[in-house]
């Protein structure tokens, strides 16, 4: 997915809405505006428009389609994408970039760590892959990620989906925190402000560290 196809995508969608709205770019789409481009046949973002009734979203529908149909590409839209996961994606519409206008389409990005967890809590390679290389073209802070990452679990609704993306988080950060953060990242003090930040007990500590610490308190 490169700019270009994007770009021609929402100015396609803004002709065929044919009124004012909101567009929260997010995916692999986001992925390519934040510096990672790669093979994407689709885009998925959020929408709104100054009506949310039954009858204008039949409306959205009908131009969305129509964009897909004549620019080939595949569209996911949602009034509120929170919606598509069990885990928070918190005031994403505050945060989010503006791209730019099209017409009376408003675009906006997804700030990358908003962005970053619906990539997390998928978790396939290629999803790795692009948060991986978005947060490090962001120039993104360990801390800042660990403490949006923790809070966003702390907002969620109980579900099974806690345990998954917590221990998914946990692996993000001690597999690819050094090549995202550089040499002297600190895995496991990450570890800690995002438990910390998700009001968890501070039990994530390596085994290695349990073994020095105890060693210290003999």
């Amino acid at each position: 997915m490169t700019r270009r196809r994007i770009e021609q995508f929402l100015k396609t969608l803004a002709a065929e809405l044919d009124r004012p709205a909101r567009l929260y770019l997010t995916g692999a789409a986001a992925a390519a505006l934040l510096g990672r481009v790669r093979p994407s046949l689709d885009i998925d973002f959020g929408l709104e428009v100054e009506d949310s009734d039954p009858a204008s979203w039949r409306a959205v529908q009908r131009a969305v389609d129509r964009a897909s149909k004549l620019t080939g590409i595949a569209a996911s839209a949602a009034e509120d994408i929170d919606r598509w996961g069990m885990i928070s994606l918190l005031d994403y519409k505050k945060t989010a970039r503006r791209h730019r206008r099209f017409g009376e389409l408003d675009v906006r990005v997804l700030h990358p760590l908003h962005w970053a967890i619906g990539k997390l809590t998928r978790f396939l390679d290629v999803d790795i892959d692009d948060v991986v290389q978005v947060l490090r073209r962001q120039s993104i802070k360990a801390p800042a990620a660990a403490r949006l990452w923790g809070r966003a679990l702390r907002a969620s609704p109980p579900s099974t989906a806690h345990f998954q993306f917590r221990r998914q988080v946990e692996a993000f950060i001690r597999a690819h925190g050094r090549t995202v953060w550089g040499a002297r990242f600190d895995s496991e003090a990450s570890i800690r402000i995002f438990y910390r930040a998700a009001g968890l007990p501070l039990a994530s500590v390596s085994p290695a560290r349990r073994r020095r610490k105890a060693k210290r308190d003999r």
